[in-house]
């Protein structure tokens, strides 16, 4: 059986585009589910699956968070990979849908659990807002909140993969004029509505960005909290070819995880959270007196060697990446506990 794919709710579980496609599995929230009866599912899940990625946005409440982690801690097992990401709600859910797709293919429990840090990077999540007032993960000066306070204001945000905010003019007939840059490769539009008429992003944003196609979803649940305000419109653009997306995947170095033997890509394996290599003593000491400029970069800069074939494989399928240097390599996750063995 495929590899299972959790979202905490079922709004982030978009509907499948074809009959192949699973289904995500929805862990429910603590109101609204008992723990027995979510140990239950989840047992029955990792059963009938064998392994289960959860992902989680940062939006997500923190109640919510500790239930995942209590899931896991409570079964006791090591095939339960919990996978925050610093993506808006339609952009992890259309991240999902990614996921369920590459369940069919032959990549194993690891590697498909790891690649959705990779492909984050290629998801574009935005939103068009009527108001930044209360809007804290992406940067805003002192004017664009002065102007969230005149009626009928805009503003086009890009939150993911380079954080981009611009006040909407109402006279720009395209997105590259407001401001927001185009992926550099092919994609699909997938908009939700809140509180705020879609139609600049379903004519517009999809008009500038030359979309293979749009179609609408309902809002997200944690979408207003996540952007601050209910007049929202959110956005999320992704590749939609199933075969890039393996071809993406496959064309980066894999490595064994060096305590439970999943394979993986970057820089820590998204089950157990052990990192690719052992810390040496140069690193500590490096820690200690800031680092050499490879080891500032941090855990979530990627190696040179996951870089380059990814790279060049967008290059030669004209769906070179916008952000320049390549692939960057996963986020650190949340450190997930580890059964001692």
């Amino acid at each position: 059986m495929p590899t299972a794919i959790a979202v905490t709710s079922a709004d982030l579980a978009l509907p499948a585009t074809d009959r192949q496609t699973p289904a995500a599995v929805v862990v429910r929230p603590p109101h609204a589910q008992p723990l027995d009866e979510a140990l239950a599912e989840a047992g029955a899940v990792l059963e009938h699956h064998g392994h289960l990625v959860a992902l989680c946005s940062t939006a997500c409440p923190p109640d919510h968070v500790r239930r995942l982690h209590t899931l896991r801690a409570v079964l006791e097992s090591d095939r339960f990979a919990i996978v925050p990401l610093d993506l808006p709600p339609l952009g992890l859910a259309v991240l999902a849908h990614q996921l369920r797709q590459l369940s069919l293919c032959d990549f194993s429990p690891g590697l498909l659990a790891c690649a959705a840090r990779l492909l984050a990077h290629y998801v574009h999540a935005g939103a068009l807002l009527g108001s930044v007032a209360r809007l804290d993960r992406v940067a805003t000066d002192l004017r664009s909140h002065l102007r969230s306070w005149v009626p009928g204001t805009h503003f086009a945000v890009l939150a993911n993969p380079e954080p981009h905010l611009v006040h909407l003019d109402r006279h720009a007939e395209r997105a590259t004029e407001a401001g927001l840059r185009p992926p550099g490769f092919a994609t699909r539009l997938v908009y939700a509505r809140g509180q705020l008429s879609g139609e600049w992003v379903d004519g517009v944003l999809a008009r500038s960005w030359q979309v293979q196609g749009t179609y609408e979803v309902p809002l997200p649940a944690e979408s207003a909290a996540w952007w601050g305000t209910h007049k929202v419109t959110e956005f999320a653009a992704a590749i939609p070819d199933l075969s890039v997306l393996y071809q993406l995947v496959a064309s980066v170095r894999r490595e064994e995880c060096r305590w439970c033997g999943l394979e993986l890509i970057g820089d820590r394996c998204a089950f157990c959270s052990a990192p690719t290599t052992a810390p040496s003593a140069g690193t500590d000491a490096g820690r200690r007196t800031g680092g050499t400029a490879a080891s500032r970069t941090g855990p979530g800069a990627a190696p040179a060697a996951t870089a380059s074939p990814v790279s060049s494989l967008l290059r030669r399928r004209g769906l070179a990446p916008v952000a320049p240097g390549g692939v960057p390599g996963p986020e650190p996750g949340r450190r997930a506990a580890v059964r001692a063995r």
